[in-house]
């Protein structure tokens, strides 16, 4: 993949997660604020826990903190797969948020 690939599909997920979370805002009551720096976003709950979703762009990664742990994800060429237990980024995503905010919240791979 291309310096150029990457910057595309990693900023469409970047994008992918500001989107859902002011649907999720609009749908529910998580109020979760999102602030997007450059390559990153933070992620904040009502209850002060944050997830940081951050471009490794040496990498060709996409790095997601949350209260579980950090953890690392490449494209396959469909998906962005953890690189330790090959599970999808929205997939943990959604699982950490729901966690984090004490609610079931979905975030989904753009199309």
């Amino acid at each position: 993949m291309t310096d150029l690939e990457y910057q595309d599909l990693a900023e469409r997920v970047l994008k992918a997660v500001e989107l859902a979370c002011d649907r999720i805002n609009d749908e529910t009551d998580a109020d979760i604020d999102s602030q997007r720096s450059g390559g990153m976003i933070t992620l904040t709950f009502s209850n002060r826990s944050q997830i940081v979703v951050n471009l490794q762009k040496p990498l060709h990664e996409i790095w997601m903190a949350a209260k579980a742990g950090g953890f690392h994800y490449k494209f396959n060429s469909s998906y962005w797969i953890d690189t330790k237990d090959a599970s999808e980024f929205f997939a943990n995503l959604s699982c950490h948020a729901s966690e984090q905010a004490g609610q079931l919240l979905a975030f989904k791979t753009p199309a």
